[in-house]
């Protein structure tokens, strides 16, 4: 989903936001720098595969996601992460590792850090690593209607 559609998307549903533009960056932590928001705020979708089916795990920048957390909260017999052969048609328009978390407009299940949910506020990429969409965290929770449980864990870095 191109940001153009993404802002159109949530223009037709009268939500308020933001779109952030910020130097070229990849990483989570590098993106919450340069776009001078917390780690915690930032939100990052990680394609993960539960009993074969691809779904969308979405948690703060500064958490990582806990994949025998996500299997016994999903129930799932079967979880790996996705290789990015495997979902980068899924969205068009979209640089690899930039998605939205709208896996609701894919089809897809959306699963959400219990951790993010408690923010008023979330920032995602929004189709590129140059662009954010910052907005309430109660919207993103109408438009997409994720499963919220417990499955991330904070990064310790070393």
């Amino acid at each position: 989903m191109p940001v153009t559609q993404l802002r159109e998307f949530l223009d037709s549903h009268h939500v308020r936001y933001l779109s952030v533009k910020h130097s070229t960056a990849y990483t989570a932590q590098e993106i919450a720098a340069s776009a001078h928001i917390s780690g915690k705020e930032l939100a990052k979708t990680v394609m993960v595969k539960l009993d074969g089916k691809m779904a969308m795990a979405v948690l703060p920048g500064s958490y990582k996601v806990d994949f025998d957390l996500l299997k016994n909260a999903t129930g799932a017999n079967y979880i790996e992460l996705a290789r990015e052969h495997e979902f980068k048609d899924m969205f068009p328009g979209c640089t690899i590792g930039a998605m939205p978390p709208f896996g609701n407009l894919y089809g897809l299940d959306v699963y959400v850090a219990e951790t993010l949910a408690e923010d008023e506020e979330i920032a995602f990429n929004a189709g590129s690593h140059s662009e954010l969409i910052k907005m309430a965290y109660k919207d993103f929770e109408r438009l997409v209607k994720p499963k919220v449980m417990r499955f991330s864990l904070l990064k310790v870095t070393a």
